[in-house]
């Protein structure tokens, strides 16, 4: 790597590092208010922030273009550096282990939601907004607000991070400048985040918690500030379907919701929207009824934590109000489809995404038709436009490539002893970005049992996760370093 590169890195990181520690003031100021001591949590981030506005002082004189490699290597590099960064105020106040920090940070920042914590009253009121402040700005996706910001300093270099980050089969624009389209986006993620805590307040939640949970819920990210989760406020019917309404709308294309206050509705018309409401709708009534019958419970009682589960799994937010795993096969199964699915391209929720399976069934429908007519040509098309072969090749090759990280994580956790639920529903919930899952992870569990060298794995595939495989894996390929 030449000194040209390590420049381009280091200023594009020392610029995401001062965004960062800048709203890392939140936590210390709300530490403040609660009367909590702050002193060290205050050092510690003058101290980030002094380092990060160093080196870019450095290097305020140097024009940076970030190529592909380059942008690639920045956001791998920026998830790592925040991991350490989100866990030592955690280690410095909770007295938790480093490899326990890392692993809380990096779910808090993918918006995983998977904690080591068992006790989350107990925290002190910064900690529990550090660990919702993590969530809200790994949802719209750290690397886009350091885009945003990078492109007010210097315009060059963007697109190649803006595709590195993106969570598509391709990027997408609405403005000729991608540091717009970045800004505005984030200026619509913190309006309905917003709307979520003043719906929160006026229907009974304190303004902490209110705000606490609009953050984990727009990113879909799910942690709680009580240990029960949104069990807490079971007796409060109205919270969980508002709840179960922002984690669905979050898991929308955040692009549609941009041009709704462009008067444009046509982002809600597209195939995958359409299919995820079907999804969601058919998973959420099947599961509502499969607990109503194998209960004692009312019909409204039934849908109303059907419906929330199944926001919950689906958008990857994994707040959790019940312990389904108590409500049977059936419905444990219900559930694990759900996990497998995820969110729209462009929302902040993980998982494959719905696209990718519309793009994935239209092709199995074509290779049926050639067996049948083997003369004809076919096409696919979506949102009547025909997808190209490379777009399919590379659909294709993310679903494979995340089947195989799947198998590979839990195939680890089971030769480590972990039973076969734990090992295969950790490693679809890590790497789907969910939080709870099956087994020892379930939703009345946490992720304390692993051992601080498989946190730091579990830490490790939630950016893989994050980051939908290629990004990382294409670090070991041989070819990215040649003629770096």
């Amino acid at each position: 790597m030449d000194k040209l590169s390590i420049k381009n890195i280091l200023k594009f990181i020392s610029i995401t590092e001062m965004a960062l520690s800048i709203f890392f003031f939140l936590p210390v100021i709300i530490g403040y208010i609660y009367h909590e001591n702050t002193n060290d949590f205050l050092i510690f981030d003058i101290v980030c922030l002094s380092i990060s506005s160093f080196i870019f002082y450095l290097l305020r004189n140097h024009k940076v273009e970030l190529n592909i490699k380059e942008g690639i290597l920045s956001v791998n590099l920026v998830w790592i550096l925040l991991g350490f960064m989100g866990a030592f105020p955690l280690v410095i106040y909770t007295h938790i282990s480093l490899s326990s920090g890392f692993f809380e940070a990096i779910s808090g920042f993918t918006t995983t939601g998977a904690t080591i914590y068992s006790d989350i009253e107990s925290l002190p009121k910064m900690i529990l907004m550090l660990r919702s402040l993590t969530h809200w700005l790994g949802g719209m996706g750290i690397i886009v607000l350091g885009v945003g910001l990078f492109s007010l300093i210097n315009p060059s270099g963007s697109l190649a991070l803006f595709k590195a980050e993106s969570t598509g089969i391709k990027t997408e624009k609405l403005t000729p400048k991608i540091k717009d389209t970045a800004l505005r986006l984030w200026g619509v993620y913190a309006f309905i985040t917003l709307l979520n805590a003043i719906a929160l307040y006026a229907e009974g939640m304190n303004w902490f918690d209110a705000i606490n949970h609009a953050f984990a819920t727009i990113s879909t990210g799910g942690f709680s500030t009580k240990n029960a989760s949104l069990g807490y406020y079971d007796n409060n019917s109205l919270i969980i379907w508002t709840t179960t309404f922002f984690m669905l709308i979050s898991g929308i294309n955040f692009l549609a919701h941009l041009r709704l206050f462009y008067k444009d509705v046509s982002g809600y018309e597209t195939e995958e929207v359409i299919w995820y409401i079907k999804i969601f709708l058919i998973l959420s009534f099947a599961l509502s009824l499969v607990h109503y019958y194998d209960s004692k419970d009312s019909l409204y009682f039934s849908l109303t934590h059907g419906f929330f589960t199944i926001s919950s799994i689906l958008t990857t937010t994994g707040f959790v109000t019940l312990n389904y795993e108590t409500w049977g096969h059936l419905a444990v199964a219900i559930i694990f489809v759900a996990m497998f699915i995820g969110g729209n391209t462009g929302s902040t929720a993980g998982g494959v995404k719905v696209v990718r399976y519309v793009v994935l069934f239209k092709s199995l429908s074509v290779e049926i038709k050639k067996i049948l007519y083997p003369n004809a040509m076919f096409n696919i098309f979506l949102n009547g436009s025909k997808i190209k072969q490379n777009v399919l090749n590379s659909t294709v090759g993310f679903f494979i490539l995340y089947v195989i990280t799947n198998a590979v994580l839990t195939l680890y956790l089971y030769a480590r002893g972990y039973d076969a639920l734990t090992s295969i529903s950790a490693a679809a919930s890590c790497i789907g970005n969910i939080g709870p899952g099956f087994g020892n992870v379930g939703p009345v569990d946490n992720y304390s049992l692993f051992s601080w060298f498989d946190k730091i794995i579990l830490a490790i595939f939630m950016i893989i996760g994050r980051l939908e495989c290629f990004t990382v894996v294409l670090l070991f390929s041989k070819r990215f370093w040649k003629k770096f």
